[in-house]
């Protein structure tokens, strides 16, 4: 069985590549929504326009061919590309997978200090409070606040905590 490899994109603009066993899986699966985005968790997803990669390797000098042995050269070719395209799409995924997995350990070893995130913060940047990582909440105008203040802060999405989960 081949598998189709789409270019998919949820509404937050996060762009992901999904696998399915043809185009009307991929149309089944949206129209259940069964598609969620792997960065926010996002099930407004759509396929992006992508075009196929052909591998066709290094020039070859010209020959003359029979039809049947083109034939045969143009479906090892197509073989060899789709090999390449699975090996680098299960690196990306497991690279992906890796990513998710080291952000969900940072969040479940930083601290919860709720709506007092901005204030904490401040107080960390300043020596007041033990350096220590700390997640919570923030006001949109808190956060940009603090990022003119020099203090670096990131959104996490709500399934990288697994608190929220439980």
């Amino acid at each position: 069985m081949s598998l189709k490899v789409f270019d998919l994109e949820c509404a937050s603009g996060h762009i992901f590549e999904g696998w399915f066993s043809g185009e009307n899986s991929f149309d089944k699966q949206a129209e259940q929504g069964l598609l969620t985005c792997p960065v926010c968790g996002g099930s407004d997803v759509h396929r992006k326009l992508s075009a196929p990669r052909i591998n066709l390797g290094k020039a070859q000098p010209d020959h003359t061919v029979t039809a049947s042995a083109a034939k045969q050269q143009a479906h090892e070719q197509a073989q060899a590309a789709t090999s390449d395209v699975a090996a680098g799409s299960a690196k990306l995924a497991q690279m992906q997978a890796q990513l998710l997995r080291h952000m969900r350990e940072m969040v479940r070893s930083s601290e919860d200090v709720g709506d007092r995130f901005a204030q904490e913060a401040r107080k960390i940047h300043s020596g007041e409070a033990q350096e220590r990582l700390i997640r919570g909440q923030a006001t949109i105008e808190e956060q940009r606040e603090l990022l003119e203040e020099g203090i670096g802060v990131m959104p996490v999405p709500d399934f990288l905590n697994d608190d929220k989960l439980q």
